[in-house]
């Protein structure tokens, strides 16, 4: 069985993994990848003393770990979610354990309105899939191209993937496009763009992002003008409260206050 998170549009069932996982003949395997600057905050694999594996959530780490926690020298692979389970294996855990896998419970701190940081904080308890891997010896990981990941969990996730760095092929899966090496890393002010209808308000025509290596918003900045190219490393600031518009251009290498 191969399960996935539903926002990971790069999750296409790959018949040459499900090939290696038969053929390991392990009970559970994840898929990891390459750790870099936009996946510091991810959920990373790691090894316990007896070399069995488990799943670490950001969550999970003390404050005074973080710097440690999110260098992706120390911590190379994160898990991606696609998940590969061999399901006799999974009855049998499941029978013995009393039908509920045994996971470790993660508290993760928010707000009741998303929309506001100042409503009450409340505790959302959750449970990671991928921490099932400690719950199977025996099991494994495999390293995969970063085009199996390709979440879309925020507004910048959902801005990047409007954009002309990723094609939307023939049979609807989505990849880099021609001559992306990697997805830019883009950094949103989260006042401005943290639920879809503030980003859909502010953006209207995504720039060009073909070239670029990381964009960074700060305040209402606008894009709402058709050829809007950024190359390099870009950030916009909105000097006032109110929306600033982006101008029709090339901007590479810059920082830009409207």
């Amino acid at each position: 069985m191969f399960v996935s998170n539903s926002d990971n549009l790069g999750a296409t069932l790959d018949l040459r993994l499900l090939t290696h996982f038969a053929d390991q003949g392990v009970p559970f395997m994840m898929e990891c990848a390459q750790r870099t600057a936009a996946d510091k905050k991810g959920g990373h694999l790691a090894k316990r003393g007896d070399g069995s594996l488990l799943l670490r959530e950001s969550a999970q780490c003390p404050k005074a770990d973080e710097p440690a926690f999110q260098d992706t020298k120390r911590h190379q692979f994160f898990n991606t979610n696609n998940l590969w389970l061999n399901l006799d294996a999974l009855k049998a855990k499941l029978e013995a354990v009393g039908g509920a896998l045994p996971l470790p419970l993660i508290k993760n701190e928010k707000t009741v309105d998303p929309r506001n940081k100042a409503s009450t904080p409340v505790f959302q308890l959750e449970t990671a899939m991928g921490a099932a891997i400690e719950c199977f010896p025996g099991a494994a990981a495999v390293v995969v191209p970063r085009s199996r990941f390709a979440p879309v969990k925020t507004c910048a996730d959902l801005f990047l993937l409007r954009s002309d760095a990723y094609t939307l092929q023939e049979d609807s899966t989505i990849v880099l496009s021609p001559g992306v090496a990697a997805a830019p890393l883009v950094k949103l002010d989260d006042a401005h763009y943290k639920l879809v209808d503030q980003l859909d308000a502010l953006v209207s025509a995504v720039p060009s992002l073909r070239d670029c290596v990381q964009v960074t918003v700060k305040g209402p900045v606008a894009f709402s003008a058709e050829g809007v190219v950024l190359k390099g490393s870009v950030s916009f600031t909105a000097a006032g409260p109110e929306p600033a518009a982006v101008a029709p251009g090339t901007y590479e290498n810059a920082d830009i206050t409207l």
